[in-house]
């Protein structure tokens, strides 16, 4: 069970995600169709520029919801975590060719994809096992000790007794 704190934490963590999302997606979603609108054919309807935006733009939050998924059940992450590199792969070009030539330009123009994919890992990534510092104890052995316990019996030496009838009678010395 999680505490009260703990889930605070982590709805503020995906107030912070959707935040995030929302300046990113628009910033990201521009930049995919211009870029889809610079390179299409004369005539080609802006929706289809938005249109291409939305696809990479959530391919790469359902393939991470995919893989948390699969990841708690145990599964293949191969082919969500191969949509999630093509899908930001294309976001990047997108927002690399329409940035400002240049180092600058380049950086400035990938930050909300690179920011939004950073904090979905951050926010949707399984959490890790509890160290064994934070495990609980296992509950104490009780065990019951007698007040007063029994010698041992001596070791036997391999000797067995013989009773005093088994030897012959004696006849006595008379005394001096």
């Amino acid at each position: 069970m999680k505490s009260r704190a703990e889930r605070i934490e982590g709805l503020l963590l995906v107030a912070i995600l959707l935040i995030v999302a929302g300046f990113a997606g628009a910033a990201s979603f521009t930049h995919v169709k211009d870029w889809t609108m610079a390179n299409s054919p004369a005539g080609t309807g802006e929706w289809f520029g938005w249109a291409n935006a939305v696809i990479s733009e959530l391919i790469p939050m359902a393939a991470l919801l995919t893989i948390r998924q699969r990841r708690r059940a145990g599964g293949s992450v191969g082919y969500p975590l191969f949509l999630l590199v093509c899908a930001a792969g294309l976001s990047l070009s997108a927002q690399l060719a329409v940035a400002k030539p240049g180092p600058s330009g380049w950086l400035l123009s990938a930050v909300p994809a690179l920011a939004f994919l950073g904090l979905s890992k951050l926010v949707l990534a399984q959490a890790p096992a509890a160290a064994p510092a934070e495990q609980e104890e296992p509950a104490p052995i009780s065990v019951s000790v007698p007040e007063e316990i029994p010698a041992p019996n001596p070791p036997r030496l391999g000797l067995v007794p013989v009773p005093a009838s088994a030897f012959p009678a004696r006849p006595r010395e008379a005394a001096l």
